[in-house]
């Protein structure tokens, strides 16, 4: 039986699982592969979600959503934690400056979040990242660029607990993260090579809280061709004095401002 230690972590994992398939849903199997639960057990929990109100059903596909309890949560608790409107106008200078996709990600544990994107004008745009996706710390520009910068003792950690090869390939083995944090620090910025999407590049820059650690993240993703070497170093520079900027920011006392993770 389990205990409710258990079933709060089941419901987190189920629930998180729900969130990166917004606003379409998916399916009670797909769920349980996701969350590596048994199918059952994912259907109990389900069940009793959707009658709090945490998650819905749509009537057409079957398909399981996040619920309408979840957004009146997430209202109440707005005042603590919501920074996007920090963040806002420096995704969208660099999505006008740069004419590329820009993003601010959060961190969130072992993830990074997208919680705010910005399109630019360049008219072929990726869609790796769009608002609520989930990738782990060195997946990504944002999650690369946020690894980089902890402390070495907890990259040891977080790459001896989390196998990267098993969702993402080879090109996410522990050496091969090593390095771009190597690189990501001797430059400042991330740099995401078509590593999820072939042909699709991003760059990433960390953003400070309080303690000088990396608990967000600017970035900047695109087609191959408009990140060469020479634009690199460009829109290295603009992400890097964008995320100071935010920063120094975030940093001061300000009502919406919370604790971060």
């Amino acid at each position: 039986m389990d205990t409710p230690v258990d079933v709060v972590g089941r419901v987190g994992a189920v629930l998180r699982a729900i969130s990166t398939h917004e606003p379409t849903g998916t399916t009670t199997s797909a769920l349980a592969r996701q969350s590596h639960l048994p199918r059952p057990t994912v259907h109990r929990l389900l069940t009793s979600l959707l009658a709090e109100g945490l998650v819905d059903r749509d009537p057409d596909t079957g398909h399981w959503q996040l619920g309408p309890e979840l957004f009146f949560l997430g209202s109440a608790a707005r005042s603590r934690y919501d920074v996007t409107a920090l963040a806002q106008p420096h995704v969208r200078r660099l999505a006008v400056t740069t004419g590329e996709s820009a993003f601010f990600s959060a961190r969130r544990g072992d993830e990074t979040i997208c919680l705010v994107r910005e399109d630019g004008s360049f008219p072929i745009r990726s869609h790796v990242l769009v608002e609520g996706i989930r990738f782990p710390l060195g997946v990504a520009s944002a999650g690369i660029a946020v690894l980089a910068f902890l402390p070495d003792p907890e990259i040891d950690d977080f790459l001896g607990r989390v196998d990267l090869t098993a969702t993402h390939g080879r090109q996410h083995a522990p050496d091969a993260v090593r390095r771009r944090v190597a690189e990501t620090r001797a430059s400042g910025w991330a740099l995401n090579p078509g590593l999820i999407v072939e042909g699709s590049w991003g760059m990433g820059a960390a953003v400070f809280d309080a303690d000088e650690r990396p608990a967000w993240a600017l970035s900047l993703t695109g087609i191959e061709r408009r990140f060469d070497t020479g634009r690199r170093r460009e829109l290295g520079t603009l992400l890097l004095q964008e995320a100071h900027e935010l920063s120094r920011s975030l940093r001061r006392p300000h009502p919406t401002s919370g604790p971060t993770p």
